[in-house]
């Protein structure tokens, strides 16, 4: 059995294929365990990648450009967050993004993740970072919402299930940033070079694992959602509203796979706020190794 040290933000809906496919027994078949490890700060994960500490990981993607733009050696071979799954969740009685002059508004990182996405919503409702409101980094999904329910944050964006929980309980929905980006590559399965040239098979075998796992996903609610409650402790319909929501809008990607164009919104999208020179004029497949998931797919009997 080889063991394999997978990294994964916080304790969040994004880790469902993995959570599936070992509890489905998909990758012990490929002969492989993992020891996924769950990490509060996005840059840490990047960081255990690009370090050796961690050998495969579902990644903020934005981070793994960054850390290629700075000669690092990452790269993208799995879809994850594809679609974007937020609502731009507010303290109770904010009835518009303009009420949030003058807020505190948490996301996971300055650098890289929710806070391209923030800035773009609320640069289209008249507000401007840093005059008009304040960005404070408070890390991902799990203690946004904390920081919210606390006070400490005025706003947030927020992931299925957590979005309609929040709802229920009284705080404000200011809408979602997939109306205005369809396809987003938020978060992917990321390694790096080095390790895949060196862990090719095993790589393949991993892969053939989470392309089962995200079949599975789309096609068995029950088992996911036996999954979500015994991982993320939501009650049964949240877990339900969640896979409603990311299987109809192919939030997870059926195949397992990124996506090109998701990738490119992410360039395009980042570009206009972050002044990253070469980022603009890099092409979306750059980023991208789908070697693995194509070899995986013609063992699998899946590929054309």
């Amino acid at each position: 059995m080889t063991l394999l040290r997978v990294g994964a933000v916080s304790r969040n809906y994004f880790n469902l294929p993995l959570w599936l496919g070992i509890e489905a027994g998909f990758f012990s078949t490929e002969g492989l365990s993992l020891d996924v490890r769950l990490i509060e700060a996005i840059d840490q994960v990047t960081e255990g990648l690009a370090g050796g500490a961690l050998d495969l990981a579902l990644n903020v993607t934005e981070n793994t450009l960054l850390n290629r733009e700075s000669g690092g050696d990452l790269t993208i071979i799995g879809g994850n967050v594809n679609r974007l799954p937020f609502s731009l969740i507010a303290r109770p009685g904010t009835r518009a993004m303009s009420d949030l002059r003058g807020a505190k508004i948490g996301v996971s990182s300055l650098r890289a993740g929710s806070s391209s996405l923030v800035m773009r919503l609320l640069a289209d409702a008249g507000l401007h970072h840093p005059t008009d409101y304040t960005l404070v980094a408070v890390g991902p999904i799990l203690s946004r919402w904390e920081h919210l329910r606390s006070g400490e944050i005025d706003a947030g964006l927020q992931g299925a299930p957590l979005n309609h929980i929040a709802i229920d309980l009284g705080f404000s929905d200011l809408g979602s940033p997939r109306n205005l980006f369809p396809d987003f590559q938020f978060t992917s399965l990321d390694a790096s070079r080095s390790w895949l040239r060196a862990n090719a098979d095993t790589a393949v075998r991993f892969m053939r694992a989470f392309i089962r796992a995200h079949r599975l996903f789309y096609n068995d609610p029950d088992a996911v959602a036996a999954v979500a409650r015994r991982e993320t402790g939501v009650e049964r319909r949240y877990a339900d509203q969640a896979w409603h929501e990311y299987t109809h809008d192919t939030i997870f990607p059926a195949d397992g796979r990124p996506s090109v164009a998701a990738v490119r919104s992410l360039i395009e999208v980042s570009s206009l706020i972050r002044d990253v020179p070469t980022r603009a004029s890099m092409r979306a497949g750059t980023y991208i190794d789908d070697s693995f998931a194509e070899a995986a797919e013609r063992s699998l009997g899946l590929a054309d």
